[in-house]
């Protein structure tokens, strides 16, 4: 009998270990992106994989193979091997197929439909009249310590020209060590989101960041994702994409039903879409749809691509209200099939790709960012007041003062002793290395100064070069907040060595208001400026090491300038200017305005000015420092409106000058983008040819393409030469596309871009202008190019050809090559 059991035994134990559990995955070959519910058949078993493409099997032979099928692809068939755990399969696209659009099913399609018919009583911000919920929300940037490796490897050192330096890579082991300790980076906030008929409003009631005692307020704004599932376009990494319950967004997708699963006690349809084109990175994912009503009650969200993003939604059904309200957000941001650091939080961190689960060589690729938000303290259709209704949201002086015990009653995980010594550690560490110091003077600094004391020195106003002046030696400063807040001076003195002028300017301002930035100014300068140029006084300024442009010109005008001025962003979602100004001009070349039978070589300008930028789309933020434009959105449009006053100090010509500019800007999840700029103005009346329209010209008129290469400017045209052409109206349009950077190896990646830029324009006073001879554009200006730019440290190569009717007849005139320059200050 002993020896039957010790047989049993025997027998139990080999069937057990011929038996081996297997994990695989079905990917595109070339995407890399999961195929959701492919077919696998083994052992005469057929079963679908998951929505992720992930699959389990029992091997009971290896010699038994596993066969993949999916439509648009080739079969792939492989065979286990022993003591292989994980296996990715990867299918290639059968290219007969490949452009076969797949259709969704009539069945399915009509869920879909119901969805969106029943979107606006089943989304809460359309369906329910008034609500209000506090809502906790937790960032961290982490890594899984187990995921990496803790060897120190060989690596060697890439050297232009030279042998590669072999050197003791311990970056690996350094972080496993760090990331066993804590997260990398973390943020927490409360805020209160209220929602009536008319708008809905984010009050920020506690915040924290590690490392910061003021909290970086862009931050707070930062919207990865859209909180709502309804949205459209729906937004991910502030790029909007098309939501897949949207009438568009049924063109995109094609949907598959898998089954009916409960929900809170309810029956809810469990739908897959992916692209139908499945060679895309779109937007994919399963939606959880209520049978009765068709809301939404779960959804899942991914994206394949540059990064790779997994967005969660749980909803709580209210019966009272026959509504699914938010439960729970998860969103989790890892890097994709990039080879660029992708970049948050003012610093950069390389995310992973968890598509295949292979050691990755470089540690931080195993890192992530992820965010998760709780609602909590709901109420429903009760009534919402809400104060300070023109920003979007408000961050009161006491909401970055909570203590400790605050916070606590917000624990999820106790055990989660890394999340506190997150905190005590880049605290630490903030102090050390004086990390807010740096963000500090980052925002200083990419708005062109650098604080010293009390001033704010103007690094523009240092070193400038213009064919005019030469060298263009100077020093200008502000007064910033240590001095006061309610007043600031602005001042600066240049030298030309060239022109051996003298040149300066000072603008004592006053604080109005200060929830409005209203400030009130008064300013005299004495200055040269260029001819037939408009500068938006609402232009936001943005540091520049250099402006190119003005290298090359050789036309100014003297101008003894007197004025006052009041700017303010009391309108919502605007910056308004209104001035007034004295202006005596003296133009530095040989001219003559002929006007009423006077011919005048100096005059004076008497003028008002109302100036307007309207950012419609953009959402504002009430920080104790005042406004701040979180989330840019396009377009953006400006208005300037320009009026001489007769018979006001010794005024000396009537004219009306208007303005427009519109700019919009298209990012793709891919990394590339898309813009358009439009510009126009008309003068009416006398107007000298200093306030006329040269439409930015940027060429040299020399014979040689070589004698031509200067700098390019970033919306000039290219192959316009100086003093061309000059309007009294216009229009010019510019079409650019920038794609992703290629990888040509030792830190050469440049960044090419397309771009195309016409204009048109004319001037029905030509016989008023002595002395200066041009040309008109009633047939209109057209150049195209590419861009070339950042080959190395910030330089590159553009180069552009002019064609239509402006083409020059020499086939090298055309011809404009330029070094182009853009400086990375890295925030």
């Amino acid at each position: 009998m002993k020896y039957f059991w010790l047989f049993l035994c025997f027998l139990i134990t080999n069937i057990l270990v011929a038996q081996t559990k297997i994990k695989g995955q079905v990917i595109d070959f070339d995407s890399k992106v999961p195929i959701a519910f492919a077919t696998i058949t083994y052992n005469n078993i057929k079963f679908n994989a998951d929505w992720e493409g992930k699959f389990s099997i029992e091997v009971k032979d290896y010699k038994l193979p596993i066969k993949v099928n999916f439509k648009g692809y080739y079969e792939k068939i492989t065979y286990p091997q022993p003591k292989v755990y994980n296996l990715t399969i990867k299918l290639i696209n059968d290219l007969n197929e490949k452009k076969a659009e797949i259709y969704t099913e009539n069945n399915v399609n009509n869920i879909i439909k119901k969805v969106i018919e029943n979107r606006k009583l089943n989304d809460p911000e359309k369906g329910l009249s008034n609500f209000q919920y506090k809502n906790y929300e937790y960032l961290q940037v982490t890594a899984n310590p187990d995921s990496i490796s803790s060897k120190i490897d060989t690596v060697y050192k890439k050297r232009f020209l030279r042998k590669p330096l072999m050197k003791l890579d311990s970056t690996n082991y350094k972080f496993k060590k760090f990331s066993e300790k804590q997260h990398l980076y973390q943020t927490e906030k409360v805020n209160l989101i209220q929602h009536n008929s008319k708008q809905s409003k984010e009050t920020i009631l506690a915040t924290r960041m590690a490392g910061f005692e003021q909290p970086l307020y862009e931050y707070l704004g930062l919207k990865l994702i859209s909180y709502s599932v309804y949205e459209n376009p729906f937004e991910i990494l502030e790029i909007p994409v098309q939501n897949p319950i949207s009438n568009f967004g049924r063109r995109l997708y094609n949907y598959k039903l898998i089954d009916t699963v409960k929900i809170d006690g309810r029956s809810a349809y469990r739908i897959y879409f992916e692209p139908k084109k499945i060679n895309t990175n779109r937007l994919r994912g399963l939606l959880y749809i209520d049978t009765i009503n068709f809301a939404i009650s779960k959804a899942y969200f991914r994206i394949y691509g540059v990064v790779n993003i997994n967005a969660t939604y749980t909803f709580d059904y209210k019966k009272e209200f026959d509504v699914w309200f938010p439960k729970n957000r998860i969103f989790r941001v890892s890097k994709g099939n990039n080879h660029e650091d992708i970049k948050i939080l003012g610093g950069t961190i390389k995310f992973s790709s968890d598509l295949e689960e292979l050691e990755s060589k470089n540690a931080t690729d195993q890192a992530y960012v992820i965010i998760e938000s709780t609602p909590f303290d709901i109420e429903i259709n009760k009534t919402v007041t809400i104060s300070k209704p023109r920003v979007k949201i408000e961050v009161p002086e006491n909401s970055l003062k909570r203590e400790n015990e605050y916070w606590n009653t917000f624990k999820k995980d106790s055990l989660d002793k890394r999340k506190l010594r997150t905190y005590t550690s880049i605290d630490s560490l903030s102090l050390s290395e004086k990390i807010e110091h740096k963000v500090f003077l980052g925002r200083k600094i990419i708005n062109g100064y650098f604080p010293v004391s009390i001033f704010d020195i103007d690094l523009r106003s240092i070193v400038k070069y213009n064919n005019f002046e030469g060298f263009r030696l100077g020093l200008g400063a502000v007064t910033n907040s240590k001095l006061s807040e309610k007043y600031k001076v602005a001042f600066y003195g240049a030298y030309g060595l060239k022109d051996e002028e003298f040149k300066f300017g000072i603008t004592p301002s006053y604080l109005v208001d200060k929830s409005s930035e209203t400030w009130v100014s008064a300013s005299y300068s004495e200055d040269i400026y260029e001819i037939a140029q408009t500068n938006f006084v609402t232009d936001v300024r943005r540091f520049r090491i250099y402006d190119p442009r003005p290298i090359n010109i050789s036309t100014f005008y003297n101008n003894k300038l007197s004025s006052v001025s009041v700017e303010s962003k009391f309108l919502p979602k605007t910056t308004s200017y209104f001035g007034i100004s004295h202006n005596q001009i003296q133009p530095l070349f040989d001219y003559t305005f002929i006007n009423d039978n006077k011919a005048f070589t100096e005059y004076t300008i008497t003028a008002a000015q109302f100036a307007i930028q309207w950012n419609p789309f953009s959402n504002y933020m009430q920080t104790p420092m005042g406004k701040i434009e979180y989330e840019k959105r396009h377009p953006k449009f400006s208005l300037q409106l320009t009026q001489a006053l007769p018979n006001i100090l010794d005024n000396d010509f009537t004219f009306t000058k208007v303005d427009f500019k519109t700019y919009y800007e298209l990012p793709y999840l891919s990394g590339q983008k898309s813009s358009i700029l439009l510009h126009t103005g008309i003068a009416f009346g006398d107007v000298p040819i200093t306030h006329l329209y040269s439409i930015v010209p940027n060429n040299l008129n020399r014979d040689a393409i070589l004698q031509r290469i200067t700098f390019a400017g970033k919306n000039s045209f290219e192959t316009m030469y100086f003093n061309e052409f000059f309007s009294n109206k216009y229009a010019s349009l510019q079409l650019k596309h920038t794609f992703n950077k290629v990888r040509l190896g030792y830190k050469i990646n440049p960044e090419f871009t397309v771009v195309t830029r016409m204009a048109v324009g004319s001037n029905n006073k030509n016989n008023q202008h002595v002395g200066i001879g041009y040309k008109t554009l009633e047939d209109g200006f057209f150049e195209s190019g590419v861009e070339c730019n950042k080959i190395f440290k910030g330089f590159g190569l553009v180069a552009f050809y002019r064609y239509g009717p402006n083409q020059l007849p020499n086939f090298d005139d055309n011809i404009a090559i330029k070094v182009s320059y853009y400086l990375d200050l890295g925030f």
